[in-house]
This record gives C-alpha cells, structure tokens and sequence, in this order.
C-alpha cells in the first residue's frame, strides 16, 4: 500500500440529497492534485455512482449513515471509499453484471459498470445484514508546470 500524504473523512444520512455533497467534497479535495477537467468529471460520476448506491441499496427503506474517506497516496493516486452499514450484497459478482440491480424498474443496473469505466481500480466488500465498502483508486497524470 502507497504511503497516504493527505486525507479527509465524510459522514452523513443516507438522503439523496447528500449525494451532490459528498460527488462536489471530493472533487474539491482531489483538485489539490491539479486534475484535468477529464479526471476530475471521472472522479466526480464514479463517487456519484457509489454514494447513489450506498443510499439506494445499501438502505432501501431506512436512514443510515455513509462514510466517505479520501485519501491522496504516494505516485498521484486517489482513493475514495464509501460505506454503508446497510443490507449489504449477498452475491457481490451477480451485482457488478451490467443492468443487474435491485433498485426497481427506475434504476439502469450500470453502477458498478460505469464506477470500472472511470476508475483504474474498483474493489468491492461486503456481508449481507452489515454493509458494503466500495474503494475506488485512480492514477492521476502528472501536469507539467508552466513558467512565467
């Protein structure tokens, strides 16, 4: 594991409402590593995504708490997981299926798939009745400094 150089920790209700907080609070920490614009909308739909599932699936029917940590790592690389201590996913493979889902008729199914698609690396916990970690890793480049 590469050495963590800064970090930051969310907590809040799993309300919809919170998941543009937490998608903009993450954004602003990673900007310090002077992101593209490209990196950071990548950044920004995967913690959508993940955030969105913690609260629509990880509590369909109850308010509970999503955790949200942050962390910039040696090499440029951020990490983002988000927690839930929620229903948890009996069958983790069967979840991460395009258009699978357990979010109704309303829900695409894409969470997962859209989370692999701007990400390097998506790693995926959990116990059924005990909730869900989702870790997201992103390897951003490197920007060369312009000189006055």
């Amino acid at each position: 594991m590469k050495k963590t150089m800064n970090y930051i920790t969310l907590e809040f209700l799993s309300r919809s409402s919170n998941e543009a907080f937490a998608r903009t609070a993450v954004a602003c920490f990673a900007a310090q590593m002077d992101p593209t614009l490209g990196e950071l909308e990548d950044i920004k739909t995967a913690v959508s995504e993940a955030v969105t599932n913690a609260i629509v699936h990880g509590y369909p029917n109850v308010l509970g708490k999503v955790l949200v940590k942050a962390k910039i790592c040696e090499g440029n690389v951020l990490e983002v997981s988000v927690k839930d201590r929620g229903r948890g996913i009996p069958d983790v493979e069967k979840a991460r299926q395009p258009m699978f889902t357990t979010g109704g008729e309303e829900r695409s199914g894409m969470g997962f798939t859209i989370m692999e698609s701007f990400m390097d690396h998506i790693a995926v916990k959990s116990v059924p009745g005990k909730g869900t970690t989702v870790t997201l890793r992103k390897k951003l480049a490197p920007r060369r400094r312009q000189t006055a």
